[in-house]
């Protein structure tokens, strides 16, 4: 089985942050497949269904991003057999707006959702990467990912989402 992980914080105050962009992207895959995302345990939501004719589970820790990494050792414990089957999609603050970057291990660039979970199960998995970056740079980190999206990167995000879905498929069926 596949796990997919969406980062992000939980509540309403959160839902439309650039943090939480990998939320997004896995309620939009979900939503494609026709998977819902409502099952409660492993210290998140989750829901487990067919992507592309692979068994996956989608994972939406809810432990806040700085403690990611409690949570989604949990739900691998439980439905992971081999470290390559996980995938974890997040934000990235030094990727231009949209970009997309695959890893399949690494540090956590200073983003500390992928360092909870570095903390907790190490460093070897795959990380996809979406860029929220800003072109005149960025003074508070913190200010900047956990504010909303401005008028023109919404009026992107639904093309750039569907992006991160079909990489997220591509990666479900060959695993890069």
């Amino acid at each position: 089985m596949k796990v997919v992980v969406g980062l992000g914080n939980p509540g309403l105050r959160y839902r439309k942050t650039r943090h939480n962009v990998g939320f997004m992207a896995l309620n939009t895959l979900a939503k494609k497949h026709r998977l819902a995302i409502k099952k409660k345990g492993f210290g998140g939501v989750y829901g487990i269904g067919r992507v592309s004719h692979k068994e996956v589970i989608l994972f939406e820790p809810l432990t806040y991003m700085n403690s990611s990494g409690e949570a989604l050792k949990a739900v691998c414990s439980s439905h992971l057999a081999d470290r390559g089957d996980l995938l974890v999609v997040s934000d990235d603050l030094d990727l231009p707006f949209g970009v997309l970057r695959l890893k399949e291990k690494g540090s956590s660039g200073g983003h500390n959702g992928l360092q909870s979970i570095i903390d907790k199960m190490g460093s070897e998995f795959t990380r996809l990467k979406v860029g929220i970056g800003s072109e005149r740079g960025v003074e508070d980190a913190a200010t900047y990912v956990l504010a909303s999206f401005s008028r023109q990167e919404r009026a992107a995000l639904p093309e750039i989402l569907d992006t991160v879905v079909e990489r997220i498929e591509t990666w479900i069926v060959s695993g890069k």
